[in-house]
């Protein structure tokens, strides 16, 4: 398999910078740092508050510390399972076994623990779910990614650090309705990215949401969870219900064209990134035009 353009942009993965970049896993940054974008776009009531202090430090720690935080934690208890993943060879690392990975887990937690003063109740708590729910999903005791159901339920995580930008910059949370459709939206996103480890986990004895459907089943299990997110996101504005509205679509037509969900899988920030832009272009119409 050829190397993907992405991968040759960075430092080998013989040098230390190399494989801690692959660790962090660079395709997928957005997937915390977007919903900070969107969280604060939504938060702000001025163009001044979007690149205020706060704004800037959630967004360079979810950028990369809470990347490497939350990977490192996974390639640590993952060691064993990873033998059997592919996915190691062709686009991702394997952990080493080395005192970096866990030392830097450590420094990258406490930096998210060092928000704590500057937020209000609401970015307290969505920090401290956003620290727990990543050492437990992959973690014991809790180790929630070996449990069919809590696995995608425990994915909620992806939304938090946008609950974190919001109440940080607003001074509250933003709608429990939108919190909920963010919610059911990571839980389509988690299980979808399960399907090309189905043959993995099997052969290493481990059961998730996605091993138990199978694959035709967790297409539709996503498709459900996204149409959810979309109608919840719908009672907050029918704008959010149109961009959610994508994901059943996309899901949709990846099972009836037969892709491969393994090739449909890196498609995804390509996808992830045009919705954020689509929901922060939204937000600064608004706040322009107020």
């Amino acid at each position: 398999m050829s190397q993907p353009l992405f991968d040759r942009l960075l430092p080998s993965d013989a040098t230390a910078a190399g494989y801690l970049l692959r660790l962090s896993r660079p395709r997928f940054w957005l997937y915390l740092a977007g919903p900070v974008v969107v969280g604060v776009a939504y938060a702000a009531e001025t163009p001044a508050e979007l690149f205020s202090p706060l704004a800037v430090a959630l967004f360079a720690y979810f950028l990369l510390p809470a990347n490497v935080f939350l990977y490192g934690v996974n390639d640590i208890f993952d060691a064993d399972i990873d033998i059997e993943n592919p996915k190691k060879e062709q686009r991702e690392v394997r952990y080493r076994g080395d005192w970096t990975v866990p030392a830097l887990v450590v420094a990258t937690g406490a930096l998210g623990v060092a928000f704590l003063p500057a937020l209000p109740l609401a970015g307290v708590a969505a920090m401290v779910g956003f620290l727990f729910l990543a050492v437990e999903y992959s973690a014991p005791p809790l180790r929630f990614k070996t449990t069919p159901w809590l696995d995608s339920l425990s994915n909620g995580l992806y939304i938090l650090p946008g609950v974190v930008a919001y109440a940080g910059i607003a001074g509250d949370g933003p709608p429990l309705a939108a919190i909920a459709a963010g919610w059911l939206w990571a839980m389509g996103m988690h299980t979808f990215s399960a399907i090309p480890d189905i043959d993995p986990d099997r052969a290493a004895g481990i059961e998730t949401t996605a091993t138990v459907l199978g694959a035709r089943r967790t297409y539709a299990y996503c498709g459900g969870c996204w149409l959810a997110a979309a109608a919840v996101f719908g009672t907050v504005d029918v704008f959010f219900a149109a961009v959610l509205g994508i994901y059943p679509v996309f899901v949709a037509a990846i099972a009836g064209l037969g892709i491969d969900p393994e090739r449909a899988y890196w498609w995804f920030p390509a996808l992830n990134t045009a919705a954020g832009t689509a929901l922060t272009l939204g937000a600064l119409w608004v706040m322009l035009h107020a």
